[in-house]
């Protein structure tokens, strides 16, 4: 886990970690949310509207913005003031998903942070952005 004070971040630090999706995570994540959308749960439902199989949760992909700010960038001194996300492409089990953010602007009255993330599929293929504000706390 980083540790990057907020007089350590700079415009342009960029951070970035890999995760596969698998089963057992959008299992977790119909436990924890109580989504039972058969899109999500069910691989013939998926497959009948033109999917390769069960489509992930687009909020279990954006959650990934939880561990870039908690983990990666700040690391542990980050609060998470806002998130604006737009899902791009369904990502699937197997999809081996490359989180990565980077610092565009510091706002020294309010200590904050701006990143701007992509999530990217092992194609090279955004499934999603997002513009994320960040406190950094001391």
């Amino acid at each position: 886990m980083n540790d990057y004070s907020y007089e350590e971040i700079l415009p342009g630090m960029k951070e970035s970690f890999q995760v596969k999706i698998t089963e057992e995570e959008l299992e977790a994540f119909q436990k924890l949310t109580g989504d039972t959308n058969p899109l999500h749960t069910r691989e013939d439902y998926a497959k009948e509207r033109n999917h390769p199989g069960r489509v992930a949760y687009g909020m279990l992909t954006a959650s990934y913005l939880s561990t870039l700010a908690g983990v990666y960038l700040p690391g542990r001194r980050s609060l998470i003031h806002t998130a604006e996300i737009k899902l791009e492409r369904p990502v699937y089990i197997g999809d081996v998903l490359t989180v990565e953010g980077e610092v565009t602007e510091k706002n020294d009255t309010f200590r904050f942070i701006v990143l701007k993330a992509v999530i990217k599929n092992q194609d090279g293929k955004k499934v999603l952005k997002a513009k994320l504000q960040v406190g950094v706390e001391e």
